[in-house]
């Protein structure tokens, strides 16, 4: 997992030069607060160049609330955050109707996902119906309050960060509810040389107020130009076959028993989604083979289900899905 988290960054890294500049300008001014978290920002992004939504997956104390808060910051949208907790009410993030005495009538108070970013902090924390409040609202862009149904304005991206499952007092997410999540991100640890420049830049730098880059007529601007870049029948087929890889693993030679549930048809819309705003932050007028193996596992490793033998043997779905790509041929 961390092998492959670096070889992202790197990826990233190797491509800032080429990136598209306005988006470059974004990750340059993140870096003066955020350390070496380039590739998640570049995750994000693509997740809000699509129409998408980011989980974030991660120890306390990683940066993710802080990365979130920074780069709504830059994006001059409406921004709320919600800390999920165990006794917080489905109303509480949808919103309710309450009685006005001074009118005695109803009127409505719209609850803090009727925002452009919404930042759902700790989402395994709460109950389900809390969760499925939220990834209704997410799915169908639209919030029903007494009978009542509000269409949620555009842009609108939820990022969503949880710990671990092992941690206490969580609830996991299920399996139906989390392939709504176009990116799983994991958030690892920074290296040593990372974690002495956070040091120092907390130790030393004022807080810095960020002046808005983005804006949702921008947004909008690159979201439809995304959806021209030109993707090939023969990258579609390659998107294809490492989906169905994932639910017939025997087919392409690997163990049957290491997987109970693949991917669904929604991972491969989100794939070939990803890739071309992959393609699109990297100047790119059309998609190539490695835009669809950059954004791979942030794709599938939530949505691959593995089972008790590959836990037994400490085989993740990001090691199925580096197993997956070594043998799905390349057209």
């Amino acid at each position: 997992m961390k092998q492959t988290s670096t070889k992202v960054a790197e990826t990233s890294k190797k491509n800032h030069s080429a990136k598209n500049q306005f988006f470059s300008h974004i990750i340059d001014e993140l870096s003066k607060t955020i350390v070496g978290m380039e590739d998640i920002t570049n995750q994000i992004l693509i997740a809000f160049l699509t129409k998408g939504h980011v989980l974030l997956e991660g120890l306390p104390g990683l940066a993710k609330t802080m990365l979130i808060k920074t780069f709504a910051e830059l994006s001059g949208l409406e921004f709320k955050r919600i800390q999920f907790t165990p006794d917080l009410l489905p109303g509480d993030i949808l919103g309710t109707q309450i009685f006005d005495q001074r009118t005695s009538a109803f009127i409505t108070r719209k609850g803090p996902l009727f925002s452009n970013i919404v930042l759902a902090d700790e989402i395994n924390r709460a109950p389900s119906k809390v969760q499925s409040a939220l990834l209704e609202a997410m799915q169908e862009k639209q919030i029903t309050i007494a009978e009542k149904t509000y269409h949620l304005k555009p842009p609108y991206l939820v990022l969503a960060t949880q710990n671990p499952i092992e941690q206490e007092g969580t609830y996991p997410l299920p399996e139906a509810q989390i392939d709504r999540f176009m990116l799983k991100v994991t958030v690892t640890y920074p290296s040593k040389d990372e974690e002495a420049k956070i040091i120092k830049y907390h130790m030393n730098t004022p807080k810095i107020n960020f002046a808005p880059i983005l804006s949702a007529a921008k947004i909008k601007k690159c979201q439809e130009q995304v959806e021209n870049i030109y993707i090939d029948d023969r990258l579609i087929r390659y998107i294809v076959e490492l989906v169905s890889a994932s639910r017939n693993p025997e087919q392409y030679g690997m163990k049957k028993n290491l997987i109970n549930f693949g991917a669904s048809p929604r991972a491969s819309i989100d794939l070939a989604r990803a890739a071309k705003a992959t393609a699109f932050l990297n100047n790119e007028k059309y998609v190539k083979t490695d835009d669809i193996k950059q954004v791979v596992h942030p794709v599938l490793r939530h949505r691959i289900l593995t089972s008790y033998e590959a836990d037994a043997e400490n085989i993740t779905p990001d090691m199925l899905i580096d197993d997956l790509l070594s043998r799905v041929k390349v057209p």
